[in-house]
């Protein structure tokens, strides 16, 4: 059985052994995995450490708490936080103040287990509350949104966050369904959105941007990136690994641009003999972006978007 049988039954990381060959783990070092969701990664990196190695495991969603509780907590090497990463400084300092990383793991977006539970509220293709908040109870739902936006806000989410090129007839067309009644199941306004799109791809259902958006709304996703992106890099060691997997093109240009302007310095002081450390670059690109295999594309659906790039902070001997 190989790896990727082994960690992933029932839920296939994706990208898992690139992944964890990207974090070069060392036996003895601290590593946190930012989105644990069902475990297919940290356990991967838990094989590889030994007794005085450390692992942080995040998530803001409670379902996924409880799973790495359940299979981790006896674990002395295992630190579990029910947090979201933009929080990871306040975690690391939880298990030791000023604590430093050896590598930090990203798998960003939505499990595979948010989406098939429908009451949950990710899925188009299933009957739920339209709800779609990654920490259950906290903040605004979708619903909410949806129901109490103005049109013109509408409009900015979906362009936004979703990149609808019907942005404006969707939004148009959700404010004057909801003053008759009040979007609050999923296939209700998949349905609308079917209902107005005057064209789509074939092999994407019509609301698969709108959905995106909005979740990517609720959950404030990209805020929540780059606070965490900051965060990792000033706990990372010198020749620590930062690793990020993500599923669509809003994210992956984020961390594109967050990893290539820290690897870069100041061009403040383009051409001066002596640059400053603050404006020294800090990371260094660790080869190119990877996409999941033909193999894993098909027998994982969910990985065919999937994009991973990888830096390693610079010590100040490399970074002058």
């Amino acid at each position: 059985m190989t790896e990727q049988q082994e960690v992933g039954a029932g839920h296939a990381p994706v990208l898992l052994v690139e992944a964890v060959a990207a974090l070069d783990v060392k036996a003895s070092g601290v590593y946190l995995d930012a989105t644990f969701g069902r475990g297919g990664h940290a356990q991967a990196i838990l094989r590889r450490l030994v007794a005085d190695g450390r692992l942080l495991c995040l998530d803001r969603d409670p379902a996924a708490i409880a799973d790495a509780q359940a299979r981790f907590a006896g674990d002395p090497r295992v630190a579990i936080f029910l947090s979201p990463f933009s929080a990871l400084d306040a975690c690391a300092d939880r298990l030791r103040p000023g604590l430093r990383l050896d590598g930090v793991l990203f798998d960003l977006g939505v499990s595979s287990p948010q989406i098939d539970d429908a009451t949950r509220g990710f899925s188009f293709m299933q009957d739920g509350p339209l709800d779609m908040r990654m920490s259950p109870g906290s903040g605004p739902s979708a619903a909410d949104v949806v129901n109490q936006a103005t049109e013109r806000e509408l409009v900015r989410i979906f362009r936004d966050y979703g990149e609808e090129r019907f942005a404006g007839r969707i939004a148009r067309a959700i404010v004057a369904d909801r003053k008759t009644a009040p979007f609050l199941r999923t296939l209700q306004l998949a349905q609308m959105i079917a209902r107005v799109s005057p064209t789509y791809d074939r092999h994407k259902h019509p609301a698969t941007r709108i959905f995106q958006a909005l979740r990517i709304s609720v959950n404030d996703e990209l805020g929540e990136l780059e606070t965490a992106l900051d965060a990792a890099l000033s706990r990372l060691q010198p020749r620590g690994r930062l690793v990020v997997i993500s599923f669509h093109s809003l994210e992956d240009r984020l961390v594109k641009h967050f990893m290539r302007r820290h690897s870069l310095a100041d061009p403040m002081y383009a051409g001066l003999p002596h640059i400053p450390a603050h404006a020294r670059p800090q990371l260094r690109l660790v080869g190119k972006q990877v996409s999941p295999d033909a193999a894993e594309s098909r027998d994982n659906p969910r990985a065919r978007s999937a994009r991973m790039r990888v830096a390693e902070r610079l010590d100040q001997e490399l970074a002058a």
